[in-house]
């Protein structure tokens, strides 16, 4: 079974990305990689998500890109075609499990409680993505979390920010963190590269 844990090995946060325009993506991904961030998940949110995804994945080769917010078959199939070279889904349902691991690509299933994560480890998967973190429970529920499920691997999103952040990265099941304080849509929005690289460069740094 594939799995993501090599996607969450590659850097300790994995930027979490709304945009409006296909257009800004790979200058974002650039500012990514320029402040030591290897990795970019981009929301299936908004129309321009796809065409974004391709660009990056044709322009910036040395980003590993995905696509986050994948809720249904037919968004599972049309991110790989985009060139996403992960998945990952905010919850789970029986078909879209079935159409992410279809693609062969890794991928990381949401989990919110205990028995959707024993769902999954029964389907094989040992990584999973904590959705909505903080709404969950946060680094408390985690670690109650580790007590039955020790052998399960997560990435929390949702209210992670630079802040908390290092509280989640303090368990042994988090290897990484997904948060989208990295790309403010302000930022983004003026095309201000440096602050995003900056933004980079300090949650780059959350995992020494």
């Amino acid at each position: 079974m594939t799995t993501g844990s090599e996607v969450l090995d590659l850097s300790p946060v994995m930027p979490v990305v709304v945009l409006d325009e296909a257009e800004v993506a790979p200058d974002v991904a650039r500012a990514l990689l320029a402040g030591g961030i290897r990795t970019i998940e981009l929301t299936l949110r908004t129309p321009a998500a796809l065409a974004a995804i391709e660009k990056v994945a044709s322009e910036v080769p040395d980003i590993v890109v995905g696509a986050g917010t994948v809720t249904t078959p037919e968004q599972a199939a049309q991110a790989a075609d985009a060139g996403a070279t992960f998945l990952v889904t905010p919850g789970t349902t029986d078909s879209l499990l079935d159409a992410v691991t279809a693609t062969g690509l890794p991928f990381l299933p949401g989990a919110a409680t205990v028995s959707e994560a024993m769902r999954l480890a029964e389907r094989g998967i040992d990584t999973l993505k904590f959705f909505p973190a903080e709404a969950s429970g946060g680094p408390a529920a985690l670690k109650a979390f580790a007590g039955p499920l020790p052998h399960l691997t997560f990435c929390p999103t949702g209210g992670v920010s630079v802040t908390n952040a290092p509280d989640y990265l303090a368990l042994s099941t988090v290897p990484c963190v997904g948060g989208s304080w990295l790309t403010p849509k302000d930022a983004v929005a003026a095309r201000d590269f440096a602050t995003i690289e900056t933004l980079a460069k300090e949650a780059a740094a959350l995992g020494g």
